[in-house]
């Protein structure tokens, strides 16, 4: 199966998604799967994995609904508040419904020391007795303690959004590639070759300027950790979703075509459970 390993959806709300602020007019609408269906079979995708983009319990319940009625939105991955005190329940709540895989926060936009609170840190503890995967949403400066929280739970599956969006624009890529080597030691941790164009200039990017992150990126982690993800529709603000695709597949294009099925669907099917049907 070919599986673009990260989406978003939205019918959009200005109070509720106010991180879409006016240099993303672009993104000032609803995007549906019905949006996105067509390309995805152009480039010859079979499924998606529908990230969350907002943080509330609901979003992570119509989400599940989208995926109960578009049958190709293979797994969810949601979100919910893991320092609640109720969290287990919660969790023992969702096991019924098998689309959901995992859960995400917006760690970006929170503190690097929030990866050390204890709160979090036991709602990482829930996720893993749960077997629910998470994705790290993060920016290079929060790597080094993401470096301690994956090396500190090393029984749960972790995947990394974006590469931890290192800034292509500004050509910064030392202390980035030093964490990202070190996370990448701990065996429970993939990546997704994602959300490149969006780190590099939107409007004058080359696929040049994404090949040494993506070349540091396979070397780390080998492409049976390394999932794509088109990251639409964020991704349109700095390129089509064709032009991600096409960047991505030319730069895997010197490895095999089993390594190039893996980062195209293989290891998203692995890590987040999914399977023919």
């Amino acid at each position: 199966m070919k599986i673009d390993a990260h989406q978003h959806y939205w019918q959009f709300d200005p109070q509720r998604d106010s991180w879409i602020d006016e240099t993303m007019v672009v993104l000032q609408r609803n995007f549906l799967p019905s949006h996105i269906h067509d390309e995805m079979k152009q480039h010859g995708f079979t499924g998606s994995v529908a990230v969350q983009a907002a943080e509330s319990d609901e979003e992570t319940e119509w989400l599940l609904n989208l995926a109960a009625q578009y049958n190709w939105i293979q797994k969810v991955v949601g979100w919910v508040d893991l320092t609640a005190d109720n969290i287990d329940a919660t969790l023992e709540r969702y096991k019924s419904n098998k689309r959901l895989a995992g859960f995400r926060q917006i760690l970006q936009s929170k503190p690097p020391e929030y990866l050390a609170d204890s709160r979090f840190r036991r709602g990482i503890a829930a996720l893993c007795k749960h077997n629910y995967t998470y994705d790290v949403l993060i920016f290079p400066q929060h790597m080094p303690q993401a470096l301690m929280l994956v090396r500190n739970f090393p029984n749960q599956m972790f995947v990394i959004d974006h590469m931890a969006k290192p800034s292509i624009r500004n050509g910064e890529i030392e202390v980035w590639e030093k964490y990202l080597r070190q996370i990448a030691r701990c065996e429970n941790v993939y990546c997704k070759v994602s959300g490149l164009v969006t780190e590099a200039d939107w409007n004058a990017w080359q696929p040049s300027q994404l090949l040494p992150y993506i070349e540091v990126a396979l070397e780390a982690f080998s492409p049976d950790r390394l999932m794509f993800g088109s990251d639409w529709p964020v991704a349109t603000l700095a390129g089509s979703f064709g032009q991600v695709v096409d960047v991505a597949q030319s730069s895997l294009e010197h490895l095999s075509p089993g390594e190039r099925q893996m980062i195209m669907g293989g290891t998203a099917s692995r890590f987040y459970g999914i399977y023919e049907q």
